[in-house]
Order: C-alpha cells, then sequence, then structure tokens
C-alpha cells in the first residue's frame, strides 16, 4: 500500500526596499503573530508558482502590482513546526526590485499598520522569524533553519 508523500506549506515574502529602508506591516486579527511586525506575506494557494504566489499577495496586501521579473529568489527558511497542530514550513524570502502603485494597507482587517523601516535597525517588536531571516539575507546565506 503506498504511502502519502510528506508535505510541508509555503509561504511567501515580499521584501520591498527604498532609501536603506523596508516595507515591513503589523499583523492583526489573523490568529497567527498578531501585533507583530512583519513582511508582507502569505501562504500559496496552490497551482500557482511561487512568484505568482507573491505577486497575488502583494497586490492583495499592498494593493501593488509587483514586476514578477523583479522578484529574485533572497532565502530559504526552513522551519520545524512551532506547535503540535502546525506543520513544516518553506518560508521563500524575496526582493521585489520594481512595482507599480503606491502601497497601502489593503487587508485592514489583517493588518492594523504599514511603516518603512531602516534595514539596519530594525523594530524589536519584528516576528522573530522573520528577523532570522532578514538577519541571514544581511550575512548573505540562501539557506537558514529555524526552530529545529
Amino acid at each position: 500500500m503506498p504511502t502519502e508523500p510528506f508535505r510541508v506549506a509555503a509561504a511567501v515574502y515580499g521584501i520591498l526596499r527604498g532609501r536603506g529602508r523596508i516595507l515591513l506591516i503589523r499583523r492583526a486579527a489573523t490568529g497567527y503573530r498578531d501585533g507583530q511586525l512583519s513582511l508582507p506575506a502569505g501562504h500559496l494557494d496552490g497551482g500557482e508558482d511561487a512568484v505568482a504566489g507573491l505577486v497575488r499577495e502583494l497586490r492583495e496586501e499592498l494593493g501593488i502590482e509587483a514586476d514578477p521579473q523583479s522578484c529574485r529568489l533572497a532565502l530559504l527558511m526552513h522551519s520545524a513546526p512551532e506547535h503540535s497542530e502546525d506543520r513544516e514550513y518553506f518560508h521563500l524570502f524575496f526582493f521585489v526590485d520594481r512595482w507599480t502603485g503606491e502601497p497601502f494597507i489593503a487587508e485592514p482587517g489583517k493588518c492594523s499598520e504599514m511603516r518603512w523601516a531602516e534595514a539596519s535597525a530594525l523594530p524589536s517588536d519584528l516576528a522573530d522569524y522573520v528577523a532570522e531571516g532578514l538577519a541571514a539575507i544581511a550575512r548573505g546565506d540562501s539557506l537558514t533553519l529555524h526552530g529545529w
């Protein structure tokens, strides 16, 4: 009897940069890391590639249209489950170098704040795994493990 192959969840993160700063959002009313700052992000829906999922998430969360050709993978993070009902995750962090439109909070029910933060002095209330991912990118790492 064949067994079902192991499956991992995948999420994509957009790193929008300008003038030494990166764009952060504050999570709200989602049940996950509410109140913490993060990058604009979301799960892949299935039936879409990682770049298409990132472009969709940035449109949904920030109201912008990212240029898919400008989305460059910066880091793959493999994280362990955070609790017994959670799954392992592949977090794909992308630099997004070009987009059209001015970012705004397009999902006010899920985001309470949007702000540009100095990349060299990130806020202390940034989600720990996002801070770890950004630090890995700054070191030039292409893969990092979290929670193992």
